[in-house]
């Protein structure tokens, strides 16, 4: 079986964090903001992964599996969030949230 090279896996890692990072900037709702956060952290864990294959030692799943649970709490903040906006202001829209403000 072929091994993918580190250049071509990185790229991948690097266009991925480059689309999760361009839609937290350009998106206004809540779940798309929370999806490219998911997205960067998935490229941040495919980047170590990589590193952790290309010089044979396990830090690299070890932390993609402290990365995965750090999604899991991002994703459960964020779910309780999305609701609780959804039901104050109808909308899970940015600016809704800026109105909470004192």
């Amino acid at each position: 079986m072929a091994e993918i090279p580190l250049t071509h896996g990185l790229l991948l890692a690097v266009i991925l964090f480059a689309l999760g990072l361009l839609t937290v900037l350009a998106r206004r709702n809540v779940v798309f903001i929370l999806m490219g956060i998911e997205i960067m952290l998935n490229a941040a864990g495919l980047a170590f992964v990589l590193g952790g294959a290309r010089w044979g030692a396990p830090d690299g799943q070890v932390l993609f599996i402290l990365i995965l649970a750090v999604a899991a709490a991002e994703v459960s903040v964020g779910l309780a969030l999305v609701l609780q906006l959804h039901h104050r202001f109808g909308s899970v829209d940015v600016d809704a949230a800026r109105q909470m403000r004192g």
